[in-house]
């Protein structure tokens, strides 16, 4: 008997590699249907600028899209705001704002809101942000041309110009929090509510 209870697959609103992959190796199909939103537009007006509450806001918006098209099906959307302080973070554009990025976050402590939201239809059945804290070491101007030479197009594919569970682990000294929540994706909590639904096996 399979783990998975539901009818059909979960529906994922991201693209997101990482996202995909933990929740398919924790064993739930899953159907990509993106959601094409102006992220940057849809934060800047956010009534808050509280970093979890603009992720909470993101991950909703993002997964009431995909179920208004998709009705009946359980959708999951997710964002994540990197924040030091009062300053939030974006993805970097390019090599380049990445590198600004990383320099920024040097030799201090910063924190990762990620969020979760599950939709069907029009009601948002569950929300969650996780929140970790990761402090970057105090690593050198040569060091850094190494790892964006070698991090490549990686590096401004996530917000803070770096991947936890790739070459991004060299750049820190300590991390406080889920390591899911650092990826971007709440899972334990994610997996809860599912076997809440009834969707997983108990």
């Amino acid at each position: 008997m399979p783990l998975w209870l539901a009818g059909k697959p979960l529906v994922l609103a991201s693209r997101s590699k990482a996202r995909q992959s933990l929740l398919a190796n924790a064993g739930i199909p899953i159907e990509i249907v993106p959601a094409d939103l102006d992220e940057r537009s849809l934060a800047a007006g956010v009534n808050s600028t509280a970093p979890g509450a603009i992720a909470a806001y993101l991950a909703r918006a993002k997964a009431s899209a995909v179920a208004k098209a998709l009705p009946s099906r359980l959708t999951l959307g997710a964002d994540q705001v990197l924040a030091r302080g009062a300053e939030c973070f974006a993805k970097p554009a390019d090599l380049a704002a990445a590198r600004s990025q990383l320099r920024a976050l040097r030799g201090r402590t910063h924190e990762l809101h990620s969020a979760i939201a599950f939709v069907k239809d029009a009601d948002v059945l569950f929300e969650y942000v996780g929140v970790a804290r990761l402090t970057m070491r105090s690593f050198s101007e040569r060091f850094l041309d190494l790892y964006l030479d070698a991090a490549g197009e990686a590096a401004p594919a996530s917000v803070g110009g770096y991947q936890l569970e790739n070459l991004g682990v060299q750049l820190f000294e300590r991390v406080d929090g889920d390591y899911f929540t650092v990826l971007g994706l709440p899972l334990l909590q994610a997996l809860d509510f599912l076997r809440r639904q009834g969707c997983l096996a108990r």
